[in-house]
């Protein structure tokens, strides 16, 4: 069984409009919401935090991020991310390679074209497992 038929996929996004209701919005009224698993199969969540200077608002999958460190840390394997309606939403760029940084490499994410593994959503990425395969190639 693959690891995106193993996960209960409507669970995550439910735990994902969860978390979207917490979001601070006052500015663009858009909230967010993102909830993900991690291999050791606890459940991480986070929502969009807006700031009046607008570009230092932090996106959900950051706040996310900040719940799977503050919780122990880990990596994640199935992230869902939803809209204010519950429409499943695509991480931006920055937030994909936030992603990146803590996936297990099968990590599938909940897409607006389908499930996708993180590699489909962030190809020829940069992160600690290029770090490592390049220490190990120093050695």
């Amino acid at each position: 069984m693959s690891v995106a038929e193993a996960i209960d996929w409507e669970a995550l996004r439910e735990a994902a409009r969860e978390a979207m209701t917490k979001a601070y919005v006052p500015y663009s009224r858009f909230p967010v919401g993102a909830a993900a698993l991690t291999v050791d199969g606890r459940l991480v969540t986070g929502c969009n935090i807006e700031n009046a200077s607008y570009g230092i608002t932090l996106c959900a999958e950051c706040s996310l991020v900040s719940d799977l460190v503050m919780g122990g840390g880990g990596q994640l394997v199935a992230f869902a991310c939803v809209d204010g309606n519950g429409g499943v939403l695509m991480p931006c760029g920055r937030c994909r390679q936030l992603l990146y940084e803590h996936s297990h490499e099968s990590m599938v994410l909940d897409t607006v074209s389908g499930l996708k593994t993180i590699d489909e959503v962030i190809p020829d990425a940069f992160g600690p497992r290029q770090l490592e395969q390049y220490r190990d190639s120093q050695s």
